[in-house]
């Protein structure tokens, strides 16, 4: 009699835990958690890592240099010093800052810097920003990533608050090295203000290259960049002496990187509010013999360095 109780009770006891199992396995024991929600969970967990991620992964792998063409502009490189470099590691852009100073007593020369700044900084960087002084980029949508698939013109024509034409590739240009190298940079001509990227863009299209600029950005004209530029304080030097505005009105196919002449006086390493950036001291060599408007006449040498 006593055995038959016992098989009984472990018959009972057999069939409940078998009720128990199914019941769980319908229902898993998960505290707060509804059944739906933890098979989303699930899903979740098993997707690939962020798009994000991947981003900060391949801008990690390339290397920028900011060529900041420069003369008697202290006070907007003490506010675009620390905002570029805040604004560019948001973007996990791995990136050096060089203000390449023209020294000499000649007429600006934005073009003639960025070549001799291109090829001061060879081993630095793979790709470069030609990067004006006074202009701040706000909208966190502009990428500053490596250009892969050619020119990359932050401050297109659509957001630029003073320049709109479509041709238009000045205030901020991202290049890869190799691409400045097939279209031998800059010309060398463009003493005074303008024009040296209108040339450019000429030379990007002889060979080829597409300008690419940003797409579905929330901002536009008046609120994409801070121009920081005074004009009564600060005037342009668009005089145009001898035969400079018919010679600077063509493509240039004579001067450009390998062409340019200049001395590096000096390197200097300095730091604001902490962020460390390149000073280059350059004097530019004027051929007068193929651009005698490098230089006002002696009557008017002394405004020159007052316009830039």
């Amino acid at each position: 009699m006593r055995s038959k109780l016992k098989m009984r009770a472990l018959v009972c006891c057999l069939m409940s835990s078998a009720l128990m199992m199914v019941f769980f396995g319908v229902y898993p024991l998960n505290p707060g958690c509804k059944r739906c929600d933890c098979s989303v969970s699930k899903k979740q967990a098993s997707e690939p890592k962020s798009s994000k991620k991947d981003e900060e992964n391949s801008n990690y792998s390339h290397k920028l240099c900011i060529l900041v063409p420069f003369r008697d502009r202290f006070e907007e490189l003490l506010q675009f010093v620390p905002h570029i470099h805040r604004f560019l590691s948001k973007q996990w852009i791995v990136h050096r800052v060089f203000v390449l100073n023209q020294v000499d007593q000649h007429r600006f020369n934005r073009a003639s810097l960025i070549n001799a700044g291109f090829l001061e900084t060879a081993d630095d960087c793979d790709y470069i920003a030609m990067h004006d002084v006074d202009l701040l980029p706000l909208n966190d949508e502009l990428s500053y990533a490596y250009p892969e698939n050619g020119p990359f013109h932050v401050a297109s024509p659509e957001l630029h608050p003073r320049y709109h034409y479509k041709t238009f590739v000045g205030g901020i240009l991202l290049i890869r090295r190799d691409h400045f190298h097939e279209v031998n940079g800059l010309s060398n001509r463009y003493w005074g203000w303008g024009l040296e990227d209108d040339e450019f863009y000429l030379r990007l299209k002889s060979v080829g290259l597409t300008v690419r600029r940003p797409e579905n950005v929330t901002t536009g004209t008046k609120d994409t960049f801070l121009h920081v530029h005074d004009r009564d304080k600060r005037k342009r030097d668009f005089t145009k002496l001898y035969n400079q505005k018919e010679l600077t009105r063509k493509r240039d196919r004579s001067t450009g990187l390998d062409t340019v002449e200049y001395k590096l006086q000096k390197k200097y390493k300095i730091a604001i509010e902490g962020v460390a950036l390149s000073v280059f001291n350059i004097e530019l060599i004027c051929n007068k013999t193929v651009t005698p408007w490098c230089d006002y006449p002696e009557i008017g040498r002394a405004s020159c360095r007052e316009r830039v």
